[in-house]
């Protein structure tokens, strides 16, 4: 018996997000890889996901985990899982873990990048992988308002209605806002986040990058714990899983 953990790069454009559900006509990502797991393995596998992203979330460095009794080397699994899956899924590596791996369990910190073409026309080509706002931006007072997102804090005004977690305490390490010509670009790095947090601070911090909002309203905003008081949710198109920690 093996524990296989696999770093994944994926378009999440043509998928109704990573987990598998009930209805076998909607098309995930997990769903996926397992199937092709299968086919390689003769096994029916269960990968195990570090985190459960959205329809059209995009993801550079996802990493999963499965069980196996296959005599595939670890090392191997990519090669023989890429021939089977479609092009917008890549196993980028695969690797032995100790049996008690866990992709979810085990993590301790993940990155997002969030993208916005910042510009009057839309670009076809980025149509699928950046969030287009025509209105301009004041990207330094975006990077100001994310700064006091750094630390220690309850972000229950970041969290959408519904979510069930315990706790909505959450610890951001680094978050920063740059341009590289039309594109404004947001990296955040935390022990964890809630569902949909990310999206909805890129969209308090557009709110912040039209003068809606001022940077030093984000401590209000946090102290609220009220989701009325943020922004709106941004769109998943823009939205990339770029690392994850262990």
């Amino acid at each position: 018996m093996k524990n296989i953990k696999l770093l994944i790069e994926y378009d999440g454009t043509n998928y109704s997000g990573w987990q598998k559900q009930i209805n076998n006509n909607v098309s995930t990502i997990q769903g996926t890889i397992e199937q092709c797991l299968s086919k390689v393995t003769g096994e029916k596998v269960e990968v195990i996901g570090c985190s459960r992203t959205d329809a059209g979330v995009h993801a550079k460095g996802f990493v999963a985990n499965f069980i196996t009794e296959s005599r595939i080397p670890s090392d191997k699994f990519k090669y023989a899982i890429n021939r089977v899956l479609p092009e917008d899924i890549v196993i980028i590596d695969s690797k032995e873990e100790n049996i008690n791996f866990h992709a979810r369990y085990c993590c301790i910190g993940k990155r997002y990048i969030y993208k916005i073409l910042n510009r009057q026309w839309k670009s076809p080509i980025l149509r699928n992988y950046a969030y287009h706002f025509k209105d301009k931006l004041d990207v330094e007072s975006m990077n100001k308002a994310a700064q006091y997102l750094i630390g220690k804090h309850d972000f229950t005004s970041f969290k959408s209605s519904g979510s069930s977690v315990r706790s909505s305490v959450r610890t951001i390490m680094d978050a920063k806002v740059y341009a590289v010509e039309d594109l404004v670009i947001f990296i955040i790095s935390g022990d964890g986040f809630l569902y949909n947090m990310v999206r909805i601070i890129v969209g308090t911090l557009i709110e912040v990058g039209i003068g809606k909002k001022k940077p030093e309203d984000i401590v209000s905003i946090l102290e609220a714990k009220d989701r009325q008081k943020a922004g709106a949710s941004a769109p998943a198109r823009g939205l990339y899983l770029d690392e994850v920690f262990y």
